[in-house]
C-alpha cells in the first residue's frame, strides 16, 4: 500500500509539473495607450581585430549616415551597449540570465518602417551599408517584428529625460509553442511593466521567425544556431541608474520571473551606455 502511495505520489508530481508548463498567458488590462510599429532589430558585434571603439565610432558616424538617408524610415535608434555586460536580470532557477561571453552583443540597430513599401525605397541605402559592414562588424544578426508584435507604450511623456536603458532579449523553452510565448510577450509581461510605474520608456518586439536570407551580407558572419537564437525583446528607460538598480531588484520582478521561467530559457539583460537617434517621425535628425 505504501508502494502505492509513492508511486501515485510521483504521478501526480509529473501532472502538476506537466501543467505548470502549459499554464496560460494570463492577459493583463492596462490603461497604458500603445502604438504598433513595423521594426526591425539588428544584433551587431564589432570585429575583434580591431579596438572596439573604433567600430563603435565608425558605427555612429559614417555607417549611420549611410543608414540614416534611407527615406523609408520612420526612426532609426543606435542602441550601444556598455562593453562590460554580464546580466541585470537577477537569476532564475532554470533560466539562463548570465550573458555568454562569446555571445555578447555590442549592439542593436533599432529600426522602424514607415509601412511595408518603405522595404523596397530602402534597397539602394540598404546595398550600399551591407558593403560597409565588414569594415566594422564581425557578425550581423537581424530580427524582425510586425505592427502586432512590435508595441511603444507610452508610459511617460514625450519629453522625458532617461538616464539609464537596458534592453532584454527572451529565448523560447523547448516544447512551449510560437503562439503562446509571443501572448506572453504581448499580452502578459508588457503590460504588467507598463503598470509598475517604474519605467519612462517601454517598447517590445516578439519576433518572425528567423532566416539566415534576410540579411546575408558578403564578408560578415551571420551564424545563429537555434541554441543562442532570441525571439523577443524588450527597451527599458528609466529615470536614473538608481531606477533602474531599484526595478531589477524588486519584488514585481521577482514575480514575474517565476512566470517567465515558463516560457523562456533564457533572459539577456544588457546596460546601455548609449542611445543616439538619427532619424525620428520619419524625419532625418541633424547629427
Amino acid at each position: 500500500m505504501k508502494k502505492i502511495s509513492v508511486a501515485f505520489l510521483s504521478i501526480l508530481s509529473i501532472f502538476k509539473g506537466a501543467s505548470a508548463q502549459n499554464a496560460n498567458a494570463v492577459k493583463v488590462v492596462t490603461n497604458i495607450k500603445s502604438e504598433k510599429h513595423l521594426s526591425s532589430s539588428i544584433l551587431l558585434w564589432m570585429r575583434t581585430d580591431k579596438p572596439r571603439q573604433a567600430g563603435m565610432d565608425r558605427w555612429k558616424g559614417p555607417h549611420s549616415q549611410i543608414i540614416s538617408a534611407n527615406k523609408g524610415l520612420w526612426e532609426y535608434r543606435q542602441i550601444h551597449f556598455a562593453e562590460n555586460n554580464t546580466g541585470l536580470w537577477q537569476p532564475i532557477n532554470g533560466v539562463e540570465t548570465t550573458i555568454v561571453p562569446n555571445r555578447k552583443i555590442d549592439g542593436v540597430a533599432f529600426v522602424t518602417l514607415k509601412n511595408l513599401f518603405s522595404i523596397f525605397r530602402g534597397k539602394k541605402q540598404n546595398k550600399l551599408a551591407s558593403a560597409d559592414e565588414v569594415n566594422l562588424f564581425k557578425r550581423t544578426i537581424p530580427y524582425a517584428a510586425f505592427p502586432k508584435n512590435s508595441r511603444w507604450y507610452n508610459v511617460a511623456e514625450a519629453d522625458t529625460k532617461i538616464e539609464a536603458s537596458a534592453m532584454v532579449f527572451f529565448r523560447i523553452k523547448e516544447g512551449v509553442s510560437d503562439k503562446d510565448f509571443k501572448k506572453f510577450i504581448n499580452e502578459e509581461l508588457t503590460p504588467t511593466l507598463a503598470n509598475t510605474g517604474m519605467l519612462k520608456e517601454l517598447r517590445n518586439k516578439a519576433y518572425n521567425p528567423w532566416k539566415h536570407k534576410q540579411w546575408n551580407t558578403p564578408n560578415v558572419e551571420h551564424d545563429n544556431d537555434k541554441t543562442v537564437q532570441f525571439q523577443a525583446s524588450l527597451m527599458l528607460g528609466f529615470a536614473d541608474k538608481n531606477g533602474m538598480e531599484t526595478f531589477f531588484n524588486s519584488e514585481e520582478i521577482k514575480k514575474l520571473s517565476e512566470r517567465i521561467s515558463i516560457y523562456c530559457s533564457a533572459v539577456h539583460a544588457y546596460e546601455i551606455s548609449e542611445t543616439i537617434t538619427f532619424v525620428q517621425d520619419g524625419k532625418k535628425l541633424n547629427k
